[in-house]
């Protein structure tokens, strides 16, 4: 653990990351969110060699982002395919981060990949900074402070 989060263990982007760091983890969590649940879709559309993967879901599951359900097709044995829990959910903040920052910055001739919708109206949506009176704030006027608690505790690492 310490690797990822060295010597600040109160950093919350270094404990995601411990989670999430490679780029099988988020891609993997990215096709449970295009549907694929099982094993031989994750290997099929990620290229992926199956004791990287078997690792990968692993990581997945024991963190709550995933978890096993099993199944059985007709004369076959039983096996498990990953759903994602309410937590792996939430990573589509992040998915949508990372799309929307790639179609700006790493743009190919098929961006945008992926367009964001509201699941019941089909309206487009987008990820914005939000002031608690509803001001939308743009990235670049957004800086990260340390919480007042830890900064009156005299921590000076940043975050």
């Amino acid at each position: 653990m310490s690797s990822v989060l060295g010597t600040d263990q109160f950093c919350s982007v270094a404990r995601s990351l411990e989670v999430l760091g490679d780029k099988w983890s988020l891609l993997i969590v990215r096709q449970a969110f295009f549907g694929e649940t099982r094993f031989s879709q994750f290997r099929d559309s990620l290229g992926m060699a199956k004791n990287v993967l078997a690792d990968r879901l692993a990581t997945l599951v024991s963190f709550g982002v995933l978890a096993p359900r099993a199944y059985r097709e007709d004369g076959e044995r039983e096996r498990e395919e990953y759903i994602l829990t309410a937590p792996g959910r939430e990573l589509v903040y992040v998915l949508g981060a990372l799309s929307g920052w790639g179609d700006r910055h790493r743009p190919s001739d098929h961006s945008p990949t992926r367009i964001y919708q509201d699941g019941e109206t089909g309206e487009r949506v987008e990820l914005q900074f939000v002031t608690a009176a509803g001001r939308v704030v743009h990235g670049t006027d957004v800086v990260a402070t340390e919480p007042l608690e830890r900064a009156a505790a005299g921590s000076s690492a940043p975050r």
